[in-house]
């Protein structure tokens, strides 16, 4: 039996794209499209946003996915992250997962800083004793502690990031899931978190990252997948797949 962490096989995700159909549009019609949807012919094409990867990552493993926009990043942590289900393939996960992928991920807006901490610690199984004894530790790295009381539909997207980020550190979760969300953040706290992802490694979870930031990634990641097209143009240690990466621009 396998003991990897995550298991990916011949995994695919295709969304269905609508094009309409028609000749040379003015700019008054392009216009009139975008306010009154077109109700005549279309056509149907398929984008694979991912096609036929596969992959295993052990517990300990910090992985670095990159490539350019479109390339299927997002879409792949989003499958990890169960927000979206593949269209052919799995992927096996064993353990908990934690993820932050946009502003917003995994909070209750209407809820307090206080309130979606204890929901977060819910959502991963922990009891509220568990999530009680990282409290204090959760609040001094998001340092929000004077907006603990307000609901988070009011926190600016920083302050919002700091507590997202910060919960789901904390918390006990096997693999951690995330997106270039990170770039929301100032320079010093995108530093501390840093600093926060590799000490999580160490400690013996998972982390998987994605970002633009080239030196970011070989700062946190020993292992990179470069990702084109929805395809796995290369996976290998960091330095190699970086050097090929940045061989091609």
């Amino acid at each position: 039996m396998s003991s990897s962490l995550i298991r990916v096989q011949n995994l695919g995700k295709k969304y269905p794209i609508k094009e309409v159909m028609s000749s040379h549009r003015s700019l008054a019609e392009e216009m009139t499209l975008w306010i009154r949807p077109w109700k005549g012919k279309a056509q149907i094409r398929e984008l694979w946003a991912l096609r036929d990867l596969n992959l295993s990552v052990d517990a300990g493993e910090s992985i670095g996915i990159i490539g350019a926009n479109g390339s299927g990043k997002s879409t792949f942590l989003k499958i990890l992250a169960r927000v979206v289900w593949p269209t052919t393939g799995s992927v096996q996960l064993h353990g908990r997962v934690a993820a932050l992928l946009e502003v917003g991920t995994g909070f209750h807006l209407e809820l307090t800083g206080r309130e979606n901490i204890y929901l977060s610690g819910a959502m991963l199984g922990m009891k509220r004793g568990e999530v009680a004894a990282r409290f204090d530790e959760i609040v001094a790295f998001s340092e929000v502690e004077a907006f603990l009381e307000t609901p988070v539909k009011k926190y600016s997207s920083g302050m919002f990031l700091r507590l997202a980020f910060s919960v789901m550190a904390h918390l006990t979760s096997d693999i951690l899931i995330i997106d270039e969300i990170l770039a929301v953040g100032d320079e010093a706290f995108q530093e501390k978190c840093l600093r926060k992802m590799k000490s999580i490694v160490r400690e013996g979870r998972t982390v998987i990252f994605v970002s633009h930031q080239l030196d970011k990634v070989a700062l946190l990641c020993n292992r990179i997948i470069w990702l084109k097209n929805g395809l796995v143009v290369k996976d290998d240690r960091a330095e190699v797949v970086l050097g090929s990466f940045r061989g091609s621009q």
